[in-house]
């Protein structure tokens, strides 16, 4: 189906997206214009698959073969060179990601489908500077990406069916579970998901229970595998107040209002698990 990939942005969700498709086979060029953190996400690939080993999911020859299928480029236009479909994975910021666009229109085969990973960003807004929008499209993927098993797949405005078949095809190829969404504001998992953790936040803001008794309450009485705010931690305090205000903007409910406390924390850089601390601390691993 396809046997170049790039993948756009070398951090958390661009790491994984690369990790996955190496492991199933395909050419990755993974592209970021920061050298380091093109040298971090190999390091961060090869210790992914060093826990898939330890739980007897993958073998030490499927992590060489993996690694070897992945190049790392800190230019798009080299980066993307020949490449059949590229998936762009940089920060959840709307400017970058059409600048990014217009890049990718500009150096990549008439052919080539251009997917982003965004969890919120209107696909059709993203196509419209490009002069394929036939040809672009949603992926977005989970976090943690080798092991979630989830994408939802976006289709724009004028994304052509036959597109939406081969990236539906190709995400079962990965060993994942595609699932077709509609372009509205935070499609099907931010749209439900951001209200909860908001709703927590809230009632933490309120004083109605505390952290713990929140994420609680929510594991043991609703079956969630991770509470609210943890979960929240682990997304990135900023990325959950920015969905939100997609949100508020394309949909107008109040609902989706940020919650003061959680405008706060951003503010105070308090992000989660990527700063050390949000809802709760993390310390060493």
């Amino acid at each position: 189906m396809f046997q170049k990939i790039a993948v756009i942005g070398a951090g958390t969700m661009g790491n994984g997206i690369a990790h996955v498709f190496a492991q199933a086979g395909f050419n990755v060029h993974l592209t970021d214009v920061n050298a380091p953190q093109l040298e971090k996400a190999i390091q961060t690939i090869s210790k992914n698959f060093d826990r898939q080993i330890a739980k007897q999911t993958a073998t030490e020859e499927a992590k060489a073969n993996a690694l070897s299928n992945i190049k790392t480029f800190n230019n798009i236009a080299n980066g993307v060179k020949d490449a059949e479909l590229v998936i762009e994975a940089a920060t959840e910021n709307t400017e970058l990601k059409l600048s990014i666009f217009r890049e990718l229109d500009a150096n990549t085969k008439e052919t080539c489908i251009l997917a982003s990973n965004t969890s919120s960003i209107s696909i059709t807004k993203i196509a419209s500077v490009t002069k394929r929008p036939d040809k672009v499209i949603g992926m977005h993927f989970m976090n943690p990406v080798p092991v979630m098993k989830l994408v939802e797949i976006i289709n724009g405005y004028a994304t052509d069916k036959k597109v939406t078949e081969t990236i539906v095809e190709l995400s079962k190829q990965l060993g994942k579970t595609p699932c077709v969404v509609n372009d509205y504001p935070g499609f099907i998992a931010n749209r439900i998901l951001m209200p909860m953790i908001n709703e927590a936040i809230y009632s933490l803001y309120e004083g109605v229970a505390g952290v713990e008794e929140i994420d609680t309450i929510m594991k043991l009485g609703m079956s969630h595998p991770m509470g609210p705010l943890q979960l929240a931690d682990f997304i990135g305090l900023d990325v959950c107040h920015a969905i939100l205000n997609v949100l508020h903007e394309g949909l107008g409910k109040t609902h989706y209002v940020p919650c003061p406390l959680l405008t706060n924390m951003v503010a105070a850089g308090k992000l989660g698990v990527k700063s050390g601390k949000g809802f709760y601390e993390y310390k060493g691993k």
